[in-house]
């Protein structure tokens, strides 16, 4: 238990929506905008207080979290018949999460994400397990006077060795986290420890910073698409541009690739990259892992100026384009990553581009390669595009934020 959060305010407020936005909430979309509230009985409440949208009849249509910081002014947790939102409903949210998850231990994963904001039912809050670890990160303050409740679920179900709090963007600007003493890599339940946590991925080992590392210590949404490439890489040299920690190079490096050549702009990324191949040293033998830290731009530049091509090439940024206003420029640049790695891919060889931003659709990315590669004149043999796995499920059109398109070239 967390003693100085906020307490869940007794009073719930009373949402009025345009027409147009309560269709989609009663279709399930779990997002209601300021613009869209035709009539609300207390704007000034706190955040996290319990908002109840009804119908033009005044009967219950759905309820959520109120937000008044944001522009997502509510934050939909259920919708149809009335329902608490009680110690009752948190635990079979996590239940529910956890049951679609449970395979995952059957294939050698103990890290994976086990509530995936919007798409679980919790929007503005994940949850990712890295074995006995528990890494809960929190995108709005109107999680707060819930989250003693969520935390307690979480241990009744999944009983932990420790849980983690992530604050992102919160931990600065916050009263409502200042007020409570909260701070980023906090750890709120169990022991602290003493370095990485040591988790497996499709039966590979690999360790997450859960304290001070990107996102919760290690990007778990690539996990389906890291074995791909560990299934077609016996024999490739294969470059991991925007390598980050090495999950594709050591899926490579097991799948039998006689070179990984790591690119990352950080250097404590390709540290922990040097790690996790040396975790895995049993299973990859002696494959030659090479490691570069600079701009995958400009590292790409200059292998294509000397000529150098690989079997297997693959391109995993990050997001370009966080607000619609960014769309446009971030589809400049995967063409220009397209464009720079094409040369540096052998004959019958393979690309994979991917991206990690809701705004670039899939139509958008695949025609980006398509354009590129038609400057290019390669010819392509077969082509494959790559969504979520199971424990990234999507559930509204702006949840699906990850697409991947691997192509083979004659």
């Amino acid at each position: 238990m967390i003693p100085e959060l906020p307490t869940v305010p007794e009073r719930r407020l009373a949402i009025r929506l345009t027409p147009d936005a309560f269709r989609q909430v009663r279709g399930g979309h779990p997002w209601v905008y300021e613009q869209a509230i035709t009539s609300v009985s207390d704007a000034s409440a706190a955040p996290g207080s319990l908002a109840v949208v009804f119908d033009s009849d005044r009967n219950f249509a759905a309820i959520g979290l109120w937000d008044p910081t944001s522009p997502i002014r509510i934050r939909i947790l259920h919708a149809g018949k009335p329902r608490k939102i009680d110690d009752d409903f948190w635990l079979e949210t996590v239940e529910r999460a956890q049951r679609v998850r449970g395979r995952l231990a059957a294939q050698g994963t103990t890290g994976y994400r086990l509530l995936h904001g919007e798409n679980d039912g919790v929007g503005g809050l994940v949850v990712d397990r890295y074995d006995g670890t528990l890494v809960v990160k929190v995108y709005s303050e109107c999680w707060l006077p819930h989250l003693n409740s969520v935390l307690a679920a979480l241990s009744s179900t999944i009983h932990p060795q420790r849980v983690v709090l992530r604050l992102g963007r919160l931990a600065s600007g916050s009263g409502l986290v200042r007020s409570a003493g909260l701070t980023d890599g906090m750890v709120v339940a169990g022991d602290q420890p003493d370095g990485p946590i040591l988790f497996h991925e499709n039966g590979l080992s690999f360790e997450a910073d859960v304290l001070d590392g990107q996102k919760t210590g290690h990007f778990l949404d690539q996990r389906e698409n890291r074995q791909f490439i560990r299934s077609v890489a016996d024999g490739a040299r294969v470059l991991d541009v925007f390598s980050c920690t090495g999950g594709f190079s050591v899926h490579a490096a097991a799948g039998g690739a006689r070179m990984v050549h790591s690119v990352d702009l950080a250097g404590p990324a390709i540290d922990t990259a040097k790690r996790n191949m040396a975790l895995n040293r049993s299973l990859i033998g002696s494959v030659e892992h090479r490691t570069t830290v600079g701009d995958a731009f400009e590292v790409m530049d200059g292998l294509g100026a000397q000529m150098d091509q690989y079997d297997i090439v693959i391109i995993d940024p990050p997001s370009f384009a966080s607000r619609a206003s960014e769309r446009d420029g971030a589809i400049r640049a995967y063409r220009k990553l397209v464009e720079l790695g094409l040369p540096l891919v052998a004959r019958g060889g393979r690309l994979l581009q991917a991206s990690c931003s809701s705004r670039v659709t899939e139509d958008d990315l695949v025609g980006t390669v398509h354009a590129a590669i038609r400057t290019q004149g390669r010819q392509v043999t077969s082509e494959q595009v790559f969504g979520h796995a199971v424990d990234h499920p999507i559930s509204f059109p702006q949840g699906r934020y990850l697409k991947a398109i691997t192509t083979t070239f004659s």
